[in-house]
């Protein structure tokens, strides 16, 4: 059995970062720290509505931008 240790480039927030082939996008906003409830996610300079993030697999060269909603009055 081999292990597959290959890594991809994405753009998150300006910043290069490195994740698995095939990464959910919530697997990566939970991998990075972040509570997918309270992000909303541009990717590839289009709003990523909700429904679609579980379908959404991360590939060489995407770029994220990455907003935390903050609550308040």
């Amino acid at each position: 059995m081999t292990s597959d240790t290959r890594q991809i480039s994405l753009q998150v927030n300006g910043e290069i970062r490195t994740c698995s082939p095939q990464i959910s996008l919530p697997a990566l906003l939970e991998q990075m720290g972040m509570n997918p409830r309270l992000v909303a996610v541009e990717y590839n300079g289009e709003i990523l509505h909700r429904q679609f993030w579980e379908n959404t697999q991360m590939q060489e060269g995407d770029r994220l931008e990455i907003v935390t909603i903050v609550g308040g009055g």
